[in-house]
């Protein structure tokens, strides 16, 4: 090998990551920096007065704003119940469909497509089935299962029943997505782990939690951070179904900041918000990353 060579190979993937370099820095970083310079100003939409720096108040009228607190405990609530019982269930499915059985790849598809449904999509399908009356399918439901006991709610208006019907819906469409990612990790465990087990004398509960758990660590750390993520971005189901109510129940920290900086054309206050939400979530990100240690294989 010529001394040439790692110089033309660092060429060579400087380039090829290039389009994604670029990619990141005009649609993440830009828009982010753009954000913070944004956040320390008065600027607000048709608003005669002229732009004019003002440092560190946007941050004060945000954190003196009980709504946005509201909001952030919704979005807390949200994530540690979606993250713990989506991920457990994603991984009972890809169990389940990580079986050589027929038609399992049917299966498997299935259980991804809601994935692939638009939320908004969703959503709607989502809020008829919430439909307050008699005839709404989740009442008419409950009512078959209690045996004639369960009165008609409504759902997506109540402040005890509008949140976790929110969840119920997030966690039939976002659990595909888990369950792909667990199944490969599966898929990737060796067989003769589970065969030198068996020669051991181990049951399949033992198999698993000696195993398969750990031999999934670093698939479940990534699949917990991921939906971590996704539950802090909570937006569109919340605008769809519920619009923030009943009595900001399900209104969320970006449901507010899209609120705020395009409904009341307070783009400084809702860049403020934006930088507070990527900053509570960087932070929740690298406490779960130090606490889990991810484990990583070395050749």
């Amino acid at each position: 090998m010529t001394n040439d060579q790692p110089k033309d190979d660092r060429l060579t993937a400087l380039t090829m990551a290039g389009p994604a370099f670029a990619g990141l820095f005009l649609f993440i970083a830009l828009p982010f920096l753009l954000a913070v310079v944004l956040s320390f100003t008065n600027l607000r939409l048709g608003s005669p007065l002229p732009l004019k720096w003002i440092g560190f108040e946007q941050y004060r009228r945000i954190f003196s704003d009980p709504t946005f607190f509201r909001a952030l405990f919704n979005n807390a609530v949200f994530a540690m119940v979606i993250v713990p019982v989506q991920t457990a269930l994603a991984l009972g499915l890809a169990l389940l469909l990580n079986r050589p059985l027929k038609a399992m790849a049917l299966f498997r598809t299935l259980f991804f497509m809601p994935v692939v449904f638009p939320m908004s999509l969703v959503a709607v399908v989502w809020t008829l089935i919430y439909a307050p009356s008699a005839n709404g399918l989740m009442n008419a439901l409950l009512k078959s299962i209690t045996f004639g006991f369960w009165t008609p709610k409504d759902f997506l208006h109540e402040p005890m029943l509008a949140l976790p019907a929110i969840m119920l819906l997030s966690l039939w469409q976002g659990m595909g997505f888990q369950m792909v990612i667990i199944l490969a990790g599966l898929q990737s465990i060796p067989s003769v782990l589970y065969e030198a087990a068996a020669i051991d004398g181990s049951n399949k509960w033992n198999q698993f939690l000696h195993v398969t758990l750990p031999q999934l660590r670093n698939t479940l750390i990534f699949v917990m951070l991921v939906t971590s993520i996704l539950a802090f971005r909570l937006f569109d189901q919340v605008e769809i179904m519920t619009q923030g109510g009943p009595n900001d129940g399900t209104t969320t920290v970006m449901y507010e900041a899209v609120k705020i900086a395009f409904e009341q054309q307070k783009m400084a206050k809702g860049a403020a918000m934006t930088v507070v939400f990527f900053l509570i979530v960087l932070t929740i990100t690298i406490v779960q990353r130090v606490l889990l240690k991810e484990e990583r294989a070395y050749d």
